[in-house]
């Protein structure tokens, strides 16, 4: 049995700011299922100190963490939940503050968040086979890991999930944060400064990102933000495993925030839509094709495609439901537009959970055009409630949405190449010619219903990975 240490800046259902708590949430209880035993460390922050699951907790060890010439408090606490057992780091200092990210020392505190895991490596009882860990925030970690290996044997795995955030530190924190020989600089230096991300990819046995279409893109100039070399030097150490869904959150059976809840059923589905659009104020058709929008509103989503075709496309007999917040000038595009089209548009700035799922069920088609995309989420749950996702063909996008083709019935959405406007209309005029087509749409309803994106493929992948 492979015992894994999972090291991350945030997990579900402790905290969350984006999709990366999404998989810490999921993924370990997957490889649980595969026979791996996973244990996950992350920082105690303040909103978990103020959370249910504090008082659940117990405190078991106490140490110094050094820091460059400092020695840090640190204690550790462990809750056991969710098949896997939970690890936290305390250091009020560095941790208890409002929000996760977006401090000037960042940096420091996730160097000494790695340096942490690694002094608990050498202390707790249990011998790990596997460090796995994710993003920036936890890149020295894999990198002092590798250099120390604090467990004889253990190897060290890194996952990229987004290589726009890399960590970037002055030159001088190398002797100020890090115990380390010189000799380890050049293993951290790029470009005039320290990379946690790079440091992570030099080092690392194993690195990972969350497709394989993701994995390849990013070793070209225009996706590797910097790090392309780096990666292309690691080429053969490098995997794409896509992310999966956690289907049984995800599930349009049992998610109590839908109107009607349903399994493969367009009729019920078609219930959710007639039902949001009199909560909207839109025309009740069931007939009128609706599509929908989550997302954040900021160029990467390809709002800028959207901002170009869709005064075109609402001339046809079509519903849009926007939810989201982000760049001032898409929330001022989309107010316009409800503007323009008050009987068709309904937009909301801003997020629910809740609300989210409604449109994931009432809508009929899924839009998502993203300039990149590592994995992406969206296009997953839509095609769990049997919403027809149109995307472009990058990243995680390709590797899940299939384009349905009229003439063998195969596929479950729609998809265009380029990053072109008109590519995108295209892609949306074919999908409401396909809505008119009976026959057609209960064909993409059904390779919708078959489509596998749950976390026991991805988990299979990394336990080979592993080595297991």
């Amino acid at each position: 049995m492979k015992h894994v240490l999972f090291a991350a800046s945030e997990c579900t259902p402790f905290i969350k700011s984006g999709g990366l708590a999404d998989v810490i949430g999921s993924l370990p209880q997957a490889l649980v299922k595969e026979g791996a035993q996973v244990s996950v460390i992350l920082p105690l922050y303040k909103e978990i100190i103020h959370s249910e699951y504090r008082e659940d907790m117990e405190e078991v060890m106490i140490f110094n963490t050094p820091v460059g010439w400092r020695n840090q408090y640190t204690r550790i606490l462990k809750y056991r939940g969710r098949d896997a057992t939970y690890y936290f780091v305390d250091n009020e200092y560095y941790f208890n503050r409002d929000g996760l990210y977006g401090y000037i020392d960042d940096g420091e505190r996730f160097v000494y968040f790695s340096n942490a895991i690694i002094e608990f490596m050498y202390r707790v009882e249990e011998s790990y086979d596997i460090l796995h860990c994710h993003d920036w925030q936890t890149g020295a970690a894999v990198a002092i890991g590798s250099i120390k290996r604090p467990h004889p044997g253990m190897k060290t795995v890194y996952t990229i999930h987004n290589i726009q955030y890399q960590g970037w530190i002055e030159q001088s924190a190398f002797g100020e944060l890090f115990n380390l020989g010189r000799e380890h600089f050049a293993g951290f230096e790029w470009q005039g400064m320290l990379n946690m991300m790079k440091a992570a990819i030099h080092h690392a046995d194993v690195i990972t990102t969350v497709s394989e279409t993701y994995a390849e893109e990013i070793m070209t100039p225009f996706f590797g933000e910097g790090l392309e070399t780096v990666l292309e030097y690691r080429r053969g150490d490098l995997h794409g495993v896509i992310n999966g869904l956690d289907t049984y959150d995800y599930n349009p059976v049992r998610d109590e925030a839908l109107y009607h809840r349903y399994r493969s059923s367009r009729k019920t589905k078609a219930k959710n839509k007639t039902s949001l659009q009199r909560d909207l104020g839109l025309t009740v058709d069931e007939n009128i094709p609706m599509y929908g929008i989550v997302t954040r509103l900021v160029t990467q989503k390809g709002l800028d495609l959207v901002e170009h075709i869709m005064h075109e496309f609402l001339t046809e007999d079509v519903q849009l439901v926007v939810l989201g917040s982000g760049e001032a000038l898409y929330e001022d595009y989309f107010k316009s537009l409800v503007h323009h089209f008050p009987d068709k548009v309904h937009v909301t700035l801003g997020f629910s959970e809740g609300y989210a799922r409604k449109i994931y069920a009432a809508s009929d088609f899924f839009i998502m055009p993203s300039l990149f995309e590592p994995c992406g989420l969206g296009q997953l749950i839509a095609i769990r409630y049997l919403t027809a996702p149109i995307v472009r063909e990058t990243g995680g996008l390709k590797d899940t949405v299939i384009p349905y083709n009229e003439f063998d019935h195969s596929g479950n959405g729609f998809s265009f190449e380029n990053y072109n406007a008109h590519e995108l209309l295209n892609a949306m005029k074919y999908s409401l010619y396909i809505y008119h087509q009976k026959a057609h749409m209960d064909a993409l309803c059904k390779n919708m219903t078959a489509s596998d994106y749950s976390w026991a493929n991805s988990a299979r992948q990394y336990m080979s990975l592993y080595g297991a």
